[in-house]
């Protein structure tokens, strides 16, 4: 059974740093973006506006600009899938009536070049979706279609990168945009997250409740311990048994959370994490070689000040 009620405690060995590109380079300020690694790179894609790609070699500790985009997009959670990157489940356009793309786009690192892999189905489309890949199959759950404003989405479906077949599975407990979904031993995690209701209620309807999807039985539960802040448009990562949220925005303070918590997979109990340095949300985060790095995002709620700093938890 996945049930646990929920406990705090401190971590104090491991703390957050700024990581300064070399020859003083930095990364294009975007927000509503994504962050990925493949092989020994980092990769900032998307956010608000056509902006070409960040790239940042771990090796020179230098960052370079890559190609553009075809189209704007934003919202997204990318997986990466035989040394590419995938966005499914992306808006293009501008708040509050942002509209979901349908097509789906691949970038290639070693061509640095954007193509066009397959189509979403027209009726299952919607924007800020929790992606994550198990094997061939990317899994896209909840989101919301009309921009930030309404028709939001408990859905879940899965996409067949080999196949290229798409499939319909049980609707999640709740809807939820603005998060980010993490698997973990065959079950996916939705942590965090909101239902966006612009102009009015566009960061206050937060969410809780963590919900699972165990993909072998094809069957959701709820945990009953929550997560200790709520806030949307956090960063999600599997370190180790925990799943960690970073950062994140709500209505409750107008910097961006700094706030990392982690849920233990196995024990189901909460454990607070060293603060970020700097507030931010809709950005990624990045696992390589034992460390956590976030970059980019937005350092208040809403869209500005976009930022171009890295930090590093080590």
């Amino acid at each position: 059974m996945l049930f646990s009620s929920c406990k705090k405690s401190k971590d104090t060995i491991k703390t957050w740093q700024f990581v300064s590109g070399s020859n003083n380079s930095k990364p294009i300020e975007r927000h509503e973006a994504a962050f990925v690694s493949v092989k020994d790179k980092f990769y900032l894609l998307g956010g608000r506006k056509i902006k070409p790609v960040s790239i940042y070699n771990t090796q020179t500790k230098e960052w370079t600009i890559g190609a553009k985009p075809p189209v704007e997009m934003h919202h997204f959670q990318p997986v990466v899938y035989n040394n590419e990157v995938y966005v499914i489940g992306a808006f293009t356009g501008k708040y509050p009536l942002e509209t979901p793309i349908e097509a789906i786009y691949v970038y290639n690192p070693e061509l640095d070049a954007w193509r066009i892999e397959g189509k979403i189905p027209k009726e299952r489309l919607r924007g800020a979706t929790g992606n994550c890949i198990v094997g061939d199959i990317v899994y896209i759950s909840c989101g919301i279609k009309n921009g930030h404003t309404s028709d939001h989405k408990n859905w879940l479906d899965a996409y067949n990168l080999k196949t290229k077949t798409w499939s319909i599975l049980p609707d999640a407990p709740r809807s939820r945009d603005h998060f980010q979904a993490v698997e973990n031993n065959g079950n996916i995690y939705l942590l965090g997250g909101r239902l966006s209701k612009a102009p009015k209620n566009t960061f206050s309807e937060t969410i809780a409740e963590v919900d699972v999807y165990n993909i072998k039985l094809q069957e959701w539960l709820t945990l009953n311990t929550t997560i200790p802040t709520e806030r949307a448009g956090a960063m999600s990562v599997l370190y180790e048994d925990y799943i960690l949220v970073i950062g994140g925005e709500s209505s409750r303070q107008k910097t961006a959370h700094n706030d990392v918590e982690g849920l233990h997979t196995k024990s189901l109990e909460w454990k607070i994490f060293p603060s970020l340095k700097q507030g931010r949300h809709g950005s990624g985060a990045i696992l390589f070689d034992n460390s956590i790095y976030v970059a980019s995002g937005s350092g208040q709620i809403g869209g500005k000040p976009e930022l171009k700093t890295m930090e590093r938890w080590k």
